[in-house]
Formats: C-alpha cells, structure tokens, sequence
C-alpha cells in the first residue's frame, strides 16, 4: 500500500466516522426534544414531569458538549497526523534525548500522554463545573479536582511507564513474536490490576467503610447465599463527595471479590430495592457474563498487537500518517502512539457490535435478578436512579443502539413486567 492510499482511507474513515456522528447527536437531540413535553405513559405515575424534562435538558446538553469535544479532538488528531505535529514532537524530543534510545521512546510517549490530558484538562472542568453543576449533579471542589488529577498522573507514571518499557523492550528484542510476548505481559498486567486496584489504589480516592446497617446486611448475604456468591466483604464509598450519580459496582475477581454501594445508592434505594440492584450485579457474575467480556477483550487485543506486529514494519503506516519514520533507531514508540490514534477510527462502525452483547447481557441479569428476588423491586429502583441519574426515558433508538450499553428503560422494564407477570401465573 502507498502511504497516499493510506492517507486516503484514513480521511475516508474519518470523515465517514464524523458523518454518523453528528447525524445520530442530532437524530437523538430531536427525538429527545420531541417527547420532552409529556412523559411516557408507562413511567407517568412514577416520574414527575419536571424530572422528565431535567432528564431531557441534561442529556442534550451532554449531546451537545459532546460534539464540541468531538470537533476539538478530532482536530487535534488531524494535527497530530497529517498536519505533522507528531514528526514536530518526536524531532524535539530526539534533540532532548540526543538519540533514538530508550529515553527518546519513553520521552515521546509520555510527551504525547501530557499534551493530550492538557488538551482535555479544561473540557473536564467544563464538563465537571459547568455541565454536572448545571444540573446538580457535581459535589467535587476545585481542590479535589485537581489533586485526582495529580494522584492519577503519578499513579499513572509509577504503574504506566515501567509497563511502557516492558512492552518497548519486547517490541525491540523479542522477535518477530514480540507481540505475542506483549500479549501475555498485558494481559497478566490487567488481571493484576484486578487485584490491586480495589485494596491500594481506589482508598486513594475514596473512603471505604463496611456496610453497618445490620438488617440490609443481613438481606444482602442472604441473597448471596441463595445464588452461591462468596464476596470478602460489603463496603460503602463516599461517591457524594464527587457526585449525586448513584451506582453499585463489584471489584477484584476470585476469592477477593468485593461489593461497593455508592452512599448515595444506599440513601435513595429501600432495602428490597438495593437487594434487587444486587442480584442483577450478581447475575453478571452467575451468568459469566465478565468472563466472556474478559475473554472477548484479550482475543480482540491479541489480533489488534499481531496487526500492529505487521503495521511497524510498514513505511506507508508512518509517511501515511504524517510522519517520517527514523531510519537509524527505532519506531516502536511512535508505531504504538500512531496505532492508538488511528485504531478507534477504522474500528468505529463496529461499536453497535460491542453495544449489542452488553444490552443482551443486561437483560439476562434482570432476568436473572426477577429469579431471585421480586421483579417490582428492581422497577421500583431502575426508576428512581433514572430519575435520580437524569437518564432520559425517551433516547433515540438508533442512537441508542449504536451507543448505549444498557436498554433503555421503557424495554428493560417492559420485560421485567412480563416476568413478573409469568410468575404470577
């Protein structure tokens, strides 16, 4: 391939990418505005009218905001590439460095890392003090903002760049196998996250206290041991100093399982209704649905680091994209940053793919949920945290199967109704 018919494709690509976009933003924004004046008739009894319409506010200004963003990376991307800013970085850089050595590698990507998160910097304020605040939702000061920000860069550093080296080193010495080697190390380093992030780096952010009230424990251990879960412990993190969201989540894998409620999932909900919650997060588990996911992702990584095995040794893939590869030294750093950006470009129309295997997931856990506890109860709590969440009851159903990771609520409750209703019968 010549590197013009690269860079072709490469526009094509992205063009095509913006195109559908901007189209299903607006086809969702319309359709929201649309029925923003009545709310459904199957939610009319549970959600106020001014929660639909704060729900339908919210959620085209987030449409909107991410359009702006969409424009800006997009060409900040184009600068990277075609416009030569990466050729520009990795001539500064080799002058710092002296030469095309490990240094200059590490340098380029981690240069590449601190000017993009500067380029995002002021979206996430906006994002987090204007949009969340907006609506009510945001809780964070200025102060914790930034130190996240700082605790995230130096955890980002200290866990980031020796892993960086690892893989730099195996592209340079490990042969034409380099990728495979890769592989095993990433994937190895990502179950290992599995089981340090929940005891070492998420205290960082947030306070972890276990779950007191005794009567919800109790209900909670009882569900799991109807479904054969064991879990090390029940814990409550203080997410209200960061946000109104609410949210339930499980972390660590094997024996080192734990469930985290948000504080204010647990202030919101009634005990029947966290228990609910619960069992459809356990039927994630039960259903295997994160091993599927977990296996699924390495053997998309696996092909995705062979492709990039092939594309290193390509010249068209470096002039394709606006940068003259070095011919004395490596271009394995440079190779990985190229791939990073242009990957999501020629992968981007197979997102509904991915969006298609979560929604099935989510109906099997409410299924799976309305099994082992009362299908009226997880109702009763998807609507209060839609409408806690602001999460809008009348998305654009093309939108929404292109993006959304979860059904909308009108179907999710739909069939849990249906359940409900077979077993009774």
């Amino acid at each position: 391939m010549s590197s013009l018919t690269f860079s072709v494709l490469f526009v094509a690509f992205l063009a095509a990418s913006l195109v559908v976009r901007f189209w299903l933003a607006s086809r969702h924004i319309r359709h929201v505005l649309a029925h923003r004046a009545a709310v459904p008739a199957e939610f009319a009894e549970k959600i106020p009218l001014a929660a639909h319409q704060k729900a339908a506010d919210y959620t085209v200004a987030r449409t909107k905001f991410g359009l702006v963003t969409l424009a800006i990376s997009t060409a900040v991307l184009i600068a990277f590439t075609l416009l030569g800013g990466l050729q520009w970085l990795s001539g500064t850089i080799l002058g710092w460095t002296g030469g095309p050595d490990m240094w200059y590698q590490i340098g380029l990507v981690a240069a590449f890392g601190i000017i993009s998160g500067l380029v995002d910097l002021p979206f996430d304020y906006y994002r987090q003090f204007r949009l969340e605040a907006r609506f009510g939702f945001n809780k964070m000061t200025p102060g914790l903002f930034f130190s996240d920000m700082v605790k995230q860069s130096l955890i980002g550093a200290v866990i980031g760049l020796p892993l960086l080296w690892v893989v730099l080193t195996l592209m340079e010495k490990a042969g034409a196998l380099w990728w495979l080697y890769t592989w095993i190390v990433l994937c190895a380093f990502q179950l290992l996250m599995l089981v340090i992030y929940p005891s070492f780096i998420a205290p960082l952010f947030n306070k972890f206290t276990a779950l007191e009230d005794d009567s919800l424990r109790s209900r909670i251990e009882g569900l799991m041991q109807r479904v054969g879960f064991a879990s090390k412990g029940l814990f409550v993190m203080d997410g209200s100093k960061r946000s109104a969201h609410g949210n339930a989540y499980f972390s660590g894998f094997g024996s080192g399982k734990r469930i985290v409620f948000f504080d204010t999932l647990l202030a919101r909900l009634a005990p029947q209704e966290i228990e609910a919650v619960l069992a459809h997060e356990l039927g994630h588990f039960k259903l295997k649905h994160i091993v599927k996911r977990v296996t699924v992702m390495f053997g998309i990584s696996l092909a995705f680091l062979a492709l990039l095995g092939y594309l290193k040794g390509q010249v068209w893939f470096y002039t394709g994209l606006g940068v003259n590869p070095l011919l004395f030294g490596s271009n394995n750093a440079m190779a990985l940053i190229l791939f990073m950006l242009a990957l999501p470009i020629f992968t981007f129309l197979l997102s509904p793919l991915s969006s298609l295997t979560s929604r099935k997931h989510e109906f099997e856990a409410d299924a799976f949920a309305a099994q082992h506890t009362n299908a009226q109860d997880l109702v009763s709590a998807l609507v209060k945290l839609y409408e806690d969440n602001a999460s809008t009851l009348t998305p654009d159903p093309l939108h929404s199967a292109f993006y959304d990771s979860h059904p909308p609520a009108s179907l999710r409750i739909g069939r849990l109704n249906l359940a409900q209703g077979a077993s009774a019968h």
